[in-house]
């Protein structure tokens, strides 16, 4: 809704671009409020599927842990370990997913806005300098949480839930071991958000050059957009799960480091293990997972933005 005085009168007028998609900076509570939502929805509803994925990633997994596809593994798991396993660490990880993802949509509103990301047309640069000032910030605070989920998630986990898997981690590897695929992170994700972002609002520019409220387009824009993106950067995301899990098997050939550090020994033991196609391990659970992922986070994130924004505006008119 729109707000507009004239000879001292509110108007309130259906909610145009400059309203929905024009949002000012300083409704920056407004972007916080629909990006955490967004966040947690997107992380719990696929979470199952992210397990899995993490799963057959793995260079040298137990024979009990090796998955014809996501669907076997779901089979596996739950036969095998119980139903409640997928769901391992997903405590933690919304936690973390709601002040991380606040920070990541209002930051990237912001900066979008503040380049001109927000006019009529479409802006490449804008939109990718947005997301890659996003990614830095939302990385910052998410790195330690996947450090965490990761290694709840792998077969066999010695830890007995989140608290435990912080402190023994701590205990024995120092806080660095919370930051070490944070670079990796960052290489990964800038890349993955700049053509994530740029392929969303290319389609959804084009499919609603009118710029109203439309779920359809999120969702379609979403997902396509997700699945490019997964797509494109796969072997980096085999490279943090091993930094985030440090696979037994792969410690074996650190050249006498306890550790597997930095993106270069990550893919040099990626290759050593299982050549060219162990950058591609899990490529297809990843697209699965990304797929639905960004649907249903831009579609989450701008309902409630919609929504909210209806709500001011409608406790505005009250007050008239």
């Amino acid at each position: 809704m729109a707000f507009e005085n004239t000879a001292g009168q509110i108007e309130v007028k259906n909610m145009e671009f400059d309203d929905y998609e024009n949002l000012p900076t300083h409704d920056v509570g407004v972007h916080m409020m629909a990006g955490a939502a967004a966040g947690v929805l997107e992380h719990c509803v696929m979470y199952p599927v992210d397990c899995v994925k993490t799963r057959m990633q793995s260079l040298k997994p137990n024979p009990n842990a090796v998955y014809k596809g996501i669907y076997d593994g779901f089979r596996s798991i739950a036969i095998n370990e119980g139903r409640f396993t997928v769901f391992r660490g997903m405590n933690v990880v919304i936690c973390g997913a709601a002040p991380a993802h606040a920070l990541y949509f209002s930051c990237y509103e912001s900066v979008r806005q503040s380049l001109g990301g927000k006019e009529p047309g479409h802006h490449p640069v804008a939109n990718a300098t947005a997301a890659v000032t996003a990614t830095a910030i939302h990385d910052a605070a998410m790195t330690p949480v996947d450090a965490v989920k990761q290694r709840l998630q792998i077969y066999k986990s010695p830890y007995r839930g989140a608290i435990h898997c912080i402190k023994e981690v701590y205990k024995s590897e120092g806080v660095k071991a919370f930051y070490r695929s944070y670079t990796t992170q960052l290489l990964m994700n800038i890349p993955f958000q700049c053509s994530h972002f740029l392929v969303y609002e290319y389609l959804r520019e084009t499919l609603n050059p009118a710029r109203t409220y439309d779920p359809k387009t999120h969702v379609i824009a979403g997902a396509a957009a997700g699945a490019f993106a997964a797509s494109l950067t796969t072997p980096l995301d085999v490279a943090k799960t091993l930094l985030n899990t440090q696979e037994k098997s792969a410690l074996k050939l650190t050249s006498n480091r306890r550790y597997v550090t930095g993106i270069y020994g990550a893919l040099k033991t990626i290759y050593s293990m299982r050549g060219i196609a162990g950058y591609f391990q899990g490529i297809k659970a990843r697209i699965v997972f990304q797929m639905p992922s960004t649907a249903i986070c831009w579609s989450v994130y701008e309902f409630f933005k919609h929504f909210l924004l209806v709500s001011q505006a409608s406790k505005k008119e009250s007050l008239f």
